[in-house]
């Protein structure tokens, strides 16, 4: 497994860990 793809994957799940938080408590914006 390339360190490109690893990195990009890493990426991708803080991207969606950080927007399922937002979504879940949008009044901590």
């Amino acid at each position: 497994m390339p360190l490109d793809i690893i990195l990009g994957l890493t990426v991708a799940a803080l991207l969606l860990a950080y927007l399922l938080k937002a979504l879940l408590r949008p009044e901590s914006f």
